[in-house]
């Protein structure tokens, strides 16, 4: 906490009404101001091709000498495993799952974006660029976005080379389609399989590493701690999840390509296994995690319906290209067969309000309208809870006019999958459709070359912060983890190598058996608590307090509320969790013990990022900072910057740390898509 002062005006809990309202009421201190030292300056077309020949070149001899661990095979890191071993250096690669085929990025399902234009309908790169920045609601870096839409058109040829089984065209040309927040047609997609297939070419671009040499491979192997000497990250310390040993693993950089934290809500379209471990165990080493209340939700997901769930399952964005959004004008008419209303007591709200982008607005706005006509009480579906979550996704119109023959060759699997869950016809009866948590826009603070501020610790894809601001677009998130691992990190990490060879580093060094210790004692900890409720139960419990107070909406009151929830969850989950099991071997009762305490200590951050935050933005909507008719309202005078929140300790408060942000190719202004 060197450098950090009290937030002026702060005061303690329940200040008196007087207390000034433009501070967090005693929930933070105030870092010192934050700058990206590896940022570019120039013409931004520029910036990334000056950045990389800047960049110095590392031997093919010192390659050799040179260890990496990466953790995490999704498409950043199994790129970035694969792109690095093929490079020369020595690459240690960590998964929790039995293969890295297994990881998340395969659930993806829509599409990948690139700025090829292959459709002639007015797409370039700048497009892409500007779409992406106003898309995030102008809360993400100019520099990196520019970068991204730069290089996304590398990413298809790469993934064609590969092998990839994109959609084609009639004449065999790669096809396209449109996706939430755009005009145009960029997204380049496999059915509704592209996470899978993409995944597929980056897990065999690896093992061809592997295979190779240059690649180690470590799967069921869970990172609980990093590894920082003299101020550098140097290895991990990781459990072997099948036979339970404590292992250290050195090397001369770490790379954490380990997703997003969605699964803090419980109830999210992320794997059961996804988890915010690695990156908060760095983040307690003194990472900063940035924008951590910034999160996705997604508009087209199947509703819940019930409270016995435990995963939510996504249905892709891209069905919006052609299904028609709505729910009945009337409330009466909410338990009739949809097929039974007629046109005129239909709503396409959406194409009512945003006549301009329809059906294809944000997934932010998408998600926020949605909720707001169910609390209107014209919500459709079953009773859940005390209102009925869900709108219709109709596919009649896009049947008549294509045939079912072509809904089928476009949309089939996802149509399949969606009767098997549900046991509805989609092609006869329309989808039920509600917003739920899906991706983080927040992460670890990295720089303009994916280093966050611990020396030598990377971070890549939705692990990091950097690209998407406050709302992600559609199909964007496979470009990211592709581009940082194929073109980015490949580029910018050797910057940092080439001053290697690095001393070697001992298991016996003090700060690596304190690592290692630290992971023991926290094990025994957890074994050694004889309490009555189970990790799962506090994860459950977490995630209504999230989605209640921390969700789609959010207010002083309630995100104050939720702090002091979370506080007392905290505590009483420290007296009263029961592990079942032993140390040694498989035992998943003990992995989710670890994932749910840092799911809490996360849960507080995010809550307090978002009591900070007083605007709306993309993903974060403020019940008082909103327009007239019910629009975000960004106030870019006080909150136009990254918030990077540095680990305050066990008993103190976290430091916010800020990074203005500045536009230099683009203007800032409130976002409309009507």
């Amino acid at each position: 906490m060197a450098g950090s002062t009290l937030h002026e005006g702060l005061a303690p809990l329940n200040v008196a009404s007087e207390q000034k309202s433009d501070d967090a009421h005693g929930y933070y201190v105030l870092g010192d101001k934050l700058v990206d030292a590896k940022a570019p300056t120039g013409p931004i077309k520029d910036r990334w091709t000056t950045r990389k020949f800047e960049n110095r070149l590392v031997n093919p001899a010192n390659r050799r000498k040179l260890d990496i661990i990466m953790v995490g095979t999704g498409l950043a890191g199994g790129a970035a495993a694969a792109t690095l071993g093929e490079a020369g250096y020595n690459v240690k690669s960590f998964c929790y799952q039995d293969s890295p085929r297994r990881a998340h990025s395969i659930a993806a399902q829509g599409g990948i974006n690139a700025a090829k234009n292959y459709k002639e309908d007015g797409d370039s790169t700048f497009r892409l660029f500007y779409d992406t920045v106003k898309g995030g609601d102008y809360r993400s870096r100019e520099s990196n976005v520019y970068r991204l839409a730069e290089v996304s058109a590398n990413i298809i040829d790469q993934c064609v080379a590969q092998g990839v089984p994109f959609a084609r065209e009639y004449g065999g040309l790669l096809d396209n389609r449109s996706f939430g927040g755009v005009q145009v047609s960029r997204t380049f997609y496999a059915r509704g399989q592209t996470g899978q297939q993409l995944l597929i070419g980056a897990y065999q671009a690896m093992e061809r590493q592997v295979a190779a040499g240059t690649v180690k491979q470590y799967t069921r192997h869970e990172m609980l701690e990093l590894i920082v000497v003299d101020g550098r990250a140097r290895g991990i310390i990781a459990r072997d999840m099948v036979t339970g040993e404590i292992e250290t693993h050195l090397a001369d950089v770490v790379v954490l390509a380990t997703g997003g934290y969605g699964n803090v809500f419980y109830l999210s379209t992320n794997a059961m296994g996804s988890n915010v471990t690695a990156t908060w165990r760095a983040h307690r080493k003194g990472a900063y995690m940035a924008n951590p209340c910034y999160t996705q939700i997604h508009p087209t997901c199947i509703p819940v319906s019930g409270d016995f769930q435990s995963k939510l399952t996504l249905m892709s964005e891209s069905l919006r290209n052609d299904g028609r959004i709505w729910v009945p004008k009337n409330r009466e008419d909410c338990d009739k067969d949809p097929r039974d209303i007629p046109e005129e007591d239909r709503d396409y709200y959406l194409e009512r309000i945003y006549p301009s982008f329809g059906n294809l607005v944000p997934r932010d706005i998408a998600s926020r309208q949605a909720k707001n006509v169910c609390d209107e009480g014209r919500g459709v579906g079953p009773v859940v809870g005390d209102f009925r979550r869900g709108v219709y996704l109709d596919f009649a119109d896009a049947i008549a006019r294509m045939g079912r023959q072509a809904v089928e060759t476009k949309y089939g699997n996802l149509f399949d999958m969606y009767a098997r869950i549900t046991g509805e016809d989609p092609y006869e009866v329309p989808m039920r459709i509600y917003p739920a948590v899906h991706y983080v826009m927040g992460g670890l603070w990295v720089d303009y070359d994916l280093q966050s501020n611990i020396t030598g610790l990377y971070v890549t894809g939705e692990a990091n912060f950097s690209d998407h601001g406050a709302n992600r677009l559609g199909a964007s998130a496979l470009m990211q983890g592709l581009a940082d691992g194929y073109f980015v990190l490949p580029n910018t990490i050797r910057d940092y190598l080439a001053d290697g060879p690095f001393p070697k580093v001992a298991e016996d060094h003090p700060e690596v058996v304190a690592a290692r210790e630290s992971v023991e004692a926290r094990i025994n900890t957890f074994m050694s608590m004889n309490g009555t409720r189970s990790a799962d139960s506090y994860h459950k419990e977490l995630g209504n307090i999230m989605w209640e107070y921390c969700g789609m909406e959010r207010t002083e009151e309630g995100l104050r509320k939720a702090i002091d929830m979370i506080r007392e969850l905290k505590a009483d989950f420290w007296s009263n969790l029961r592990v079942l099991g032993t140390a040694d071997g498989i035992n998943q009762s003990l992995e989710k013990a670890g994932r749910v305490a840092d799911f809490i200590e996360l849960g507080e951050l995010m809550c307090v990022d978002a009591l900070n935050r007083r605007e709306s933005c993309g993903g974060h909507f403020r019940g008082e900072s909103q327009t007239e008719d019910g629009e975000a309202l960004r106030h870019d005078d006080e909150f136009a910057y990254v918030a990077a929140w540095e680990w305050g300790g066990e008993d103190g408060q976290p430091v916010l740390h800020k990074e203005d942000l500045i536009y230099t190719a683009i203007e800032m202004k409130q976002r409309s898509y009507k």
